[in-house]
């Protein structure tokens, strides 16, 4: 019985064609008598027997070089030997073609991986940040520097700021339409100011991956920072300066002068001189201290800090400041609250701001609350995992309408008391600008009469 279905109907077809003309041939001798019967049919039986055999073999052949093609379209490099009946030779020569095919194929897509994983390589280390996007101004990827950048993964909220910023959106539509490159400006103010020169490059053709454009980003922020900060430091210092300058001029005129032979004032003008000495010498070190920070307020530390082993550290450090204002310590340090990323010095001048602000502007006498503990998520704080730094104090409080410019520079309350107590105005603004530079977060409550307190939250590892 012959077999059935489409497969069937092939082999019958090509029975036919290769038996046709000799069937047909001896069928005609038949017909004119010129062969015998039987001998005529039996042969015809055996035209038909072997064109059959005949083309079961050419179709099994022509079906195994078909699944070789396919191999060799899926990338196989190496295709087997192909079981079975042997091939017809012609059948075979292609099969030996489609091998030689496939192995360069193989060779030339490894080529191509190759050189294309060297180029995603250099990109990689090249110190610029770059960013390719699609055409709809999507991220497909970023290089280690523009993710060192945005401090965060591809796709971050840093970099969709910057992908959704009015000039670079409209520098990447204009680069698109004439596939001109463009140069912007932009200016990021947040989570922390930014200034970056944009290179817009369109791809034409496009990338393998899809891209349609590249950024090149060039970070001005610590060129514009530095120029700031001379501006801001020559400002600042001749202002906050004249005043403990003009105080030792003046006492050096009068023992110069009047006080010259005067024992018992010489001591006293000399001792207010130390102070107006120290003050000046706090003061630069906190601008100097302040415009360090600034400078690298845009990129975010790498390291890792048990905050309560630091807020530890930092207050046994201050016990003799404490004792000189009877002030009393509380502190409820959790274990194992990591920040991540941190950078251990800035936390620490952190940690000592916060304590001199409660201890100078509590009371004699009172209490200083210290803690260190996880955040729980969601509320005041964002739901990622985190740690919460609070110092509070049972002082006088502060003022409502106070609250919200303690954190500029040289912003003081009471003058009068701030100068008495010794400080110079700067160590709430460095404690902004710290926080700001770890990604996290500051709150002040205080009410009048009731103390206050200061909160510090910091990403944590999760």
């Amino acid at each position: 019985m012959l077999p059935q279905g489409p497969p069937a109907r092939r082999l019958l077809g090509a029975a036919a064609l290769i038996g046709g003309v000799p069937s047909l041939a001896l069928l005609a001798l038949l017909l004119a008598g010129e062969v015998t019967v039987l001998p005529g049919l039996l042969a015809l039986l055996a035209v038909a027997a072997a064109a059959l055999a005949l083309a079961r073999i050419w179709l099994g052949s022509l079906g195994r070089l078909s699944d070789a093609m396919r191999r060799a379209e899926a990338g196989e490099a190496e295709l087997p030997e192909i079981p079975g009946p042997p091939l017809l030779p012609s059948v075979a020569e292609i099969a030996e073609g489609v091998r030689r095919l496939a192995r360069s194929q193989r060779e030339r897509a490894e080529l191509v991986v190759r050189l294309r994983r060297a180029d995603e390589a250099i990109v990689e280390k090249l110190p610029d940040p770059l960013v390719v996007l699609d055409a709809a101004g999507q991220e497909l990827r970023a290089n280690a520097a523009a993710r060192l950048l945005f401090g965060t993964a591809a796709g971050g909220g840093d970099l969709a700021a910057l992908r959704r910023h009015p000039a670079l959106a409209e520098a990447l539509d204009a680069a698109l339409a004439d596939a001109a490159p463009r140069q912007v400006d932009v200016s990021l103010p947040v989570p922390v100011a930014r200034e970056l020169l944009v290179h817009v490059i369109p791809m034409e053709p496009p990338l393998a991956d899809g891209g349609r454009v590249v950024l090149l980003l060039s970070d001005r922020t610590r060129d514009r920072a530095v120029e700031r900060m001379r501006v801001d430091f020559v400002a600042n210092a001749s202002h906050e300066l004249r005043t403990p300058l003009a105080s030792l001029i003046g006492f050096i005129e009068t023992l110069r002068g009047p006080a010259q032979g005067d024992a018992e004032a010489q001591a006293r003008f000399l001792g207010i001189m130390a102070e107006q000495s120290e003050r000046m010498r706090r003061l630069i070190d906190d601008l100097l201290g302040l415009s360090r920070i600034e400078i690298t307020e845009h990129q975010p530390p790498t390291g890792r800090v048990d905050l309560g082993l630091l807020a530890a550290s930092e207050a046994a450090a201050m016990a003799p400041i404490l004792a000189g204002r009877a002030v009393t310590l509380e502190s409820a340090l959790a274990e194992g609250a990591v920040a991540a990323p941190a950078d251990a010095g800035q936390l620490a001048q952190v940690v000592r701001n916060l304590l001199e602000n409660a201890v100078r502007y509590g009371r004699d006498g009172g209490t200083v609350r210290l803690s260190v503990a996880r955040a729980e998520p969601g509320g005041r704080w964002p739901s990622r995992p985190g740690v919460v730094l609070a110092v509070a104090d049972d002082g006088p409080g502060i003022a409502r309408h106070h609250l919200p410019r303690l954190t500029e520079r040289f912003y003081r309350v009471d003058r009068g008391r701030a100068r008495h107590a010794g400080g110079t105005g700067l160590g709430l603004a460095i404690v902004k600008h710290v926080v700001n530079r770890h990604r996290g977060q500051l709150a002040i409550e205080s009410e009048e009469g009731a103390g206050a307190a200061f909160l510090v939250w910091l990403p944590a590892e999760g």
